[in-house]
């Protein structure tokens, strides 16, 4: 029994700090910054780094320059070490009150400004030990942070696809002409194509999911348009639409309540109706924690 015992003994041998010191190095590029992240010296860091690299008996890092960039051992190390702590930090508060530790969430500006705010609300009254951090950027950040394990799940827009990453399509939305009531195109019974070709277009940035649904609609559509402002939010492309004479493309979701308040007018058309994903995005590589699989269940029996 005894000579058992010392076998699983050997087999783990790391610590859950130096795994803590690889993914934050991972992160920020050097033990430095790692060190500042999980409050500690940068000498202990670099030691217990140290210590894991030969621990394994390989290196997980290649310098390059100033910076300590993963390695495929480190590329391969990595989720699995993400797995770890986030067991690990479920174990920390098992009997504690709270199920786990916080569920990182990344979602794209659509999803994370008008669908995802009243679905965490019903979330945390029928889970309130749950914690939710909600991170709200366009879909190429979503998927990089997902990637990067700076966010547990991410929520996206468009077909976006990430070699590390699983896709999984949640719902869907429509895409929408808006203009200010007082357009001259608005109060028409179908806008012409040749209208809307010759019209002021005020469009999402490009690597959002809106932009590139945008793109695809009106170039399949119309061909060529004269885009004259790209936003970064959705929010200041309709203050800029309902005060001036451009154009947009946006989410019904994100352009219903400024319709039924009529500071926007939908712009009937001849064009086919313009549908997109929305999706669910997780990484490959990582066993989401128990809080991680409760919300994801909770999302799909919310789609609507």
């Amino acid at each position: 029994m005894t000579q058992k015992s010392g076998q699983q003994n050997e087999r783990v041998r790391f610590t859950f700090r130096q795994l803590e010191v690889f993914l934050a190095t991972a992160h920020d590029g050097s033990t430095r910054a790692a060190a500042e992240r999980i409050a500690r010296s940068q000498s202990a860091a670099s030691s217990a780094l140290v210590e894991l690299e030969s621990l394994l008996g390989v290196p997980l890092f290649d310098r390059v320059g100033r910076r300590l960039v993963l390695n495929e051992n480190g590329r391969a190390f990595l989720p699995r070490a993400a797995s770890l702590v986030e067991a690990a930090g479920e174990l920390e508060h098992l009997f504690s009150g709270r199920h786990a530790a916080p569920l990182r969430v990344a979602a794209s500006m659509t999803i994370g400004e008008h669908i995802l705010p009243p679905l965490l609300a019903r979330w945390k009254a029928s889970h309130p030990h749950s914690v939710v951090q909600l991170r709200i950027a366009n879909t190429t950040d979503v998927l990089a942070a997902v990637a990067a394990f700076d966010a547990d799940i991410g929520f996206i827009e468009g077909p976006q696809t990430h070699a590390d990453l699983l896709v999984r399509e949640w719902m869907t939305d429509e895409m929408v002409i808006v203009a200010a009531p007082a357009h001259p195109l608005a109060g028409r019974a179908a806008v012409p194509r040749a209208a809307l070709r010759a019209a002021r277009w005020a469009l999402r940035e490009r690597g959002s999911g809106t932009r590139e649904a945008a793109d695809r609609w009106l170039l399949a559509q119309l061909g060529q348009v004269q885009i004259d402002f790209e936003l970064g939010t959705p929010e200041a492309l309709k203050a800029l639409v309902a005060a001036g004479d451009a154009l947009a493309v946006l989410p019904r979701h994100s352009v219903a309540a400024s319709l039924a308040r009529g500071e926007l007018a939908e712009l009937p058309t001849a064009l086919p109706r313009a549908a997109r994903v929305l999706a669910v995005v997780t990484h490959r590589e990582r066993r989401l924690g128990a809080g991680g699989e409760a919300f994801l269940r909770y999302c799909f029996g919310a789609r609507r």
